[in-house]
């Protein structure tokens, strides 16, 4: 029996472009004064890094597979078929890359290996929606002499930043002065000087703030006056806007706001002309604003959602929803209806207090409004300290 373990070294969340680091441990768990012939073979150890599409067959429509081009080994257990038994289609995949070959781990050894591999920036983030799903693994398949191939699979996720893979790192880094007595390890500074990069462009496409006011108006009248200070966010911030229904000549009872993301399959894919856009809620705030002057909400965005993205098969918008419920009858009115005036005596003389009650019934329109807003990644690391996924995973043989 042989212990195999997989870790990422940095987390399970990763920019496209990065590089993904995975420490593969073997381990023999028997006893160190077990007999030589407890000894553990190995034949070989390989890993490769795959994304998996998987689309609902209600809302997708996707052309037959070539069968034509069917690699009649798939079927092979002694071949290293990293989807082997993963439902749906293997859309991108790197070179597999042999780790070792003829391991023999005596009774309480153990050996480490590492694999590492730049992700694709040509493939789609991570994201599992109600038409489509894009996952992320990396797969490493272990086998004994003359036995069947063992599969351990990691799942991590991916965030793409479009434009990031387009910019040209300066070249004078590459004649800058080095320290001959100093490893220099190119990958990790690349790696590096990649997230530093994505935070700057992050941070200039979100941190731009400037007041966008939005004069809210139904059939009757003005309601209210809506301000937001941006419309781009990334993964984890809050949205935040305010009301002012003091500016509205039309009395609102109450509002809602969600925030949502629309998943819209292209046209060339649907299962039937002009089939409906899936609309998932991620946060919602309700506030009932009558006699309300000023009032605002705070939307946060998860940070285990996906950004916005397009592919050829499907695309994914973020959006604010509004919905407004306000009185058919003017502010006065409703004033009048709803308070009752009595006398009360005292000592003093006579005081006119003044009761109010709601009304029983009440005439009302309703109407919603959209506002489109851009979501962007964020950190991964940042994102890593929420993900469903574990850093480890483990198999024994």
């Amino acid at each position: 029996m042989i212990e195999v373990r997989a870790a990422l070294v940095r987390g399970p969340v990763f920019l496209a472009g990065e590089a993904l680091e995975c420490l593969v441990t073997l381990r023999n768990p028997l006893p160190p004064d077990a007999t030589s012939a407890s000894s553990e073979m190995l034949a070989w150890a390989s890993a490769q890094i795959h994304c998996q599409f998987h689309a609902s067959e209600s809302r997708v429509a996707l052309p037959p597979p070539d069968t034509s081009r069917q690699d009649v080994q798939a079927e092979s257990e002694t071949v290293f078929v990293p989807n082997r038994g993963e439902r749906g289609q293997c859309i991108l995949s790197t070179p597999p890359k042999i780790l070792f070959c003829d391991l023999r781990l005596d009774p309480g050894e153990s050996k480490t290996y590492s694999y590492c591999e730049t992700l694709p920036v040509d493939g789609p983030p991570s994201f599992r929606g109600q038409a489509v799903k894009y996952v992320y693994k990396l797969t490493i398949g272990c086998q004994r002499v003359n036995s069947p191939i063992q599969l351990l699979r990691v799942p991590f996720r991916v965030l793409v930043l479009h434009g990031l893979q387009d910019y040209q790192f300066p070249q004078d880094e590459a004649v800058a002065p080095s320290n001959p007595f100093l490893e220099d390890e190119e990958g990790a500074k690349k790696d590096s000087r990649l997230a530093d990069l994505a935070t700057e462009l992050l941070m200039a496409a979100t941190s731009r703030r400037s007041l966008h006011l939005y004069n809210i108006s139904n059939s009757r009248g003005k309601v209210a006056a809506f301000g937001i200070f941006k419309t781009v966010y990334k993964i984890g911030e809050e949205v935040v806007g305010t009301f002012n229904f003091s500016a509205g000549d039309i009395p609102c009872l109450q509002y809602s706001v969600s925030l949502q993301t629309e998943e819209r399959v292209q046209e060339a894919f649907q299962r039937r002309r002009g089939q409906p856009v899936s609309y998932s809620t991620h946060a919602r705030h309700q506030e009932s604003c009558l006699h309300t002057s000023r009032t605002s909400f705070s939307l946060p965005i998860p940070l285990g959602s996906a950004p916005g993205f397009s592919t050829h098969i499907v695309s994914l918008k973020w959006r604010l929803h509004f919905e407004f419920v306000t009185a058919r009858e003017a502010a006065a009115e409703l004033q009048g209806a709803s308070s009752s005036s009595s006398s009360s005596s005292s000592s003093g003389g006579h005081a006119e207090a003044v009761s109010w009650t709601g009304v029983e019934q009440m005439e009302v329109d309703t109407f919603s409004w959209d506002l489109p807003i851009k979501v962007l990644p964020t950190n991964p690391l940042l994102a890593s300290y929420v993900s469903q996924f574990s850093r480890c995973s483990t198999l024994t043989i």
